[in-house]
């Protein structure tokens, strides 16, 4: 890959990994997700599943409602989502329905993800949109967030959380 695309890919994670920083100050899973339109950020979520208590408030899916405002389309199609953590089977789906161009993620989930990991939804050419897909970018901080986070969930440092 082109070294301008590489680092701009980690300055966007950048941004990302800043919003997952917010999920875990506010007592929610640290994932975080930027969408950028062409060079224009469109959207900045983090998980919000406790706070909203609402089971698909994923911090890709938070962002893909907020650029589709922003863009006053559904279609995504030339939108880039950056997220720390590998996206679900959720997650993954809604990139392909909203026409995602392209994701770039951190860690890899070994237990959920469906970007390559237990799943390949978006490689899937079955499906009447394939996603491009760019893994492990900044991959060991946005792995480092989480674990960070679990090791003190599991100390039981106060924080009011009812899952992973």
């Amino acid at each position: 890959m082109d070294p301008m695309t590489d680092e701009l890919d980690e300055q966007r994670m950048r941004l990302a990994l800043g919003a997952a920083c917010d999920a875990r100050e506010s007592g929610e899973v640290p994932v975080g997700a930027v969408i950028y339109h062409r060079d224009r950020l469109v959207a900045k979520a983090h998980n919000q599943r406790e706070t909203l208590r609402d089971p698909t408030a994923h911090a890709e899916i938070l962002a893909i409602t907020q650029a589709a405002a922003a863009l006053d389309s559904w279609r995504l199609d030339d939108c880039v989502l950056y997220v720390t953590l590998e996206p679900c089977a959720m997650c993954a789906g809604a990139l392909v329905l909203s026409r995602m161009a392209r994701l770039v993620y951190g860690a890899r989930d070994p237990k959920a993800g469906a970007c390559g990991s237990v799943l390949d939804v978006l490689g899937c050419e079955r499906l009447n949109h394939t996603v491009e897909v760019t893994a492990d970018v900044l991959a060991e901080p946005c792995a480092e967030i989480l674990r960070e986070f679990f090791r003190k969930l599991r100390r039981g440092n106060g924080l009011d959380f009812q899952g992973d």
